[in-house]
């Protein structure tokens, strides 16, 4: 597939695996942040958009969520990338010369076993190929960099270990985002939708709003809540489901969850992705 698509970091970043992985075929461009990159999808100067969500060591990507929702953009498949974090070096460097090792904080914290075992200091970097960028420019063979092979490619260093993280399952789920929803879209597989809502300010409100998935026999995957304007009263939820908006259960549980709320958004409709099995 022709085209581009955005991802916030440097080249070589966990999100530039996850664009070629999903997207193989179209140009990956690295951007500063996650408003940059979702920017450059609602302009149109790049034709989708790959945003993290959440790690199954680390959890909810901070902010996502709530950027989503006012992002203008919809989600038109999802992406799970197996995250192998590797030690990498200037090249020739052993692993008892280094001293000290450097990558986001949230890769830091997905392989302290090894940091510890290996009594190497954790330096905190911007993000994960960007402390491999640091590295090799810095020159010190003392100072190694937590990132993906691809990075170490890119970046001309050696892997000293690879592997490193605590858990062996470490994956990342990725949204493909882009300008327009096809909700009359149907996969070969099991569908998935995702969706924001606000409840009724009544009594109750949320546990009778999800009463309909309940009820229709709809799976609910996710639900998380996360704060509106900086307000304590204004909560806005973040859902997903198994199914399709036209599937008559899942019909019936989303005009059960219109009737309690007073927003309710589809933010996608797209194929669930194989690794959900």
């Amino acid at each position: 597939m022709a085209g581009r698509i955005s991802f916030q970091g440097e080249l070589g970043a966990y999100s530039h695996e996850a664009c070629r992985q999903a997207r193989p075929g179209m140009e990956a461009v690295p951007c500063r942040t996650f408003e940059d990159a979702i920017e450059l999808c609602r302009t149109g100067d790049v034709d989708l958009a790959m945003l993290p969500v959440e790690n199954s060591t680390y959890g909810r990507v901070a902010d996502i969520h709530s950027l989503l929702p006012g992002s203008g953009l919809r989600i038109i498949d999802e992406a799970f990338v197996r995250v192998h974090i590797n030690l990498l070096a200037l090249p020739g460097t052993p692993l008892d010369k280094i001293t000290a090792a450097m990558s986001h904080t949230v890769l830091l914290g997905q392989c302290r076993s090894f940091l510890k075992q290996h009594n190497l200091r954790a330096l905190t970097g911007a993000d994960t190929a960007g402390s491999a960028k640091i590295v090799a420019e810095k020159g010190d063979p003392a100072i190694g960099a937590l990132a993906s092979e691809l990075a170490g490619e890119i970046y001309g260093l050696d892997v000293v270990a690879r592997q490193i993280e605590d858990q062996s399952n470490n994956t990342t789920r990725f949204l493909v985002m882009s300008r327009a929803l096809d909700s009359a879209r149907r996969g070969p597989g099991p569908m998935m939708t995702t969706f924001t809502f606000r409840v009724r300010n009544i009594p109750a409100a949320l546990y009778k709003a999800m009463g309909g998935f309940a009820t229709n026999g709809v799976n609910m995957t996710k639900l998380e809540s996360y704060m509106v304007g900086g307000s304590f009263t204004a909560t806005e939820f973040y859902a997903d489901i198994e199914g399709h908006p036209d599937d008559a259960n899942v019909a019936r549980a989303l005009d059960e969850l219109r009737y309690f709320t007073s927003a309710c958004d589809i933010l996608g409709v797209y194929p669930a992705d194989p690794s959900r099995a």
